[in-house]
Formats: structure tokens, C-alpha cells, sequence
């Protein structure tokens, strides 16, 4: 059975500028090569990931299995929500 964070693979994204991405919504994209989460417009998407470009992914360390439908992530960084005050 895989291990880590399960994502639609749908929402697994590289951009323009060659950076794999996942999408959260609302434009909020994460970097899966830096952890990094940032906002950007829907016209820096380049494609959905293809097999190649996870096979590099599962190869650093930062995949555990995927298949057509889904992606399994390790050590993800939560999403940042903002809190009620």
C-alpha cells in the first residue's frame, strides 16, 4: 500500500518555467522541489505532469507511487489557512 499524501493527479502541474507544481485552488500553487507555496495566474501552466516528470520525482525522494489517478507525497508541508483571531 503507498505511503504519504494522496492528490488527484489532475491537480499535479508544471509550469512554464519548468517548476512542478500542486495546485490548492483559489491560485494558491506549492513548489514540490522547494516546499514553497505562492500565488500565480492559471496562464504560467504549462501541463499536467507526465510520467517522466514523476518518475524524477519519485527518484528525489518526494513521491512514493502514483498511478492515472493519483499521486502519493511524502513529507508534504500542510497548506497555510489562516486562523481566526
Amino acid at each position: 500500500m503507498p505511503s504519504g499524501t494522496p492528490f488527484r493527479r489532475e491537480f499535479v502541474l508544471v509550469f512554464e518555467d519548468g517548476r512542478i507544481v500542486l495546485d490548492w485552488g483559489d491560485g494558491l500553487f506549492q513548489d514540490l522541489d522547494t516546499g514553497e507555496f505562492f500565488h500565480a495566474q492559471q496562464g504560467e501552466i504549462s501541463h499536467q505532469v507526465d510520467d517522466n516528470e514523476l518518475d524524477l520525482l519519485k527518484r528525489a525522494g518526494r513521491v512514493d507511487f502514483f498511478n492515472r489517478q493519483q499521486v502519493y507525497f511524502l513529507n508534504l508541508p500542510d497548506r497555510p489557512i489562516k486562523t481566526i483571531e
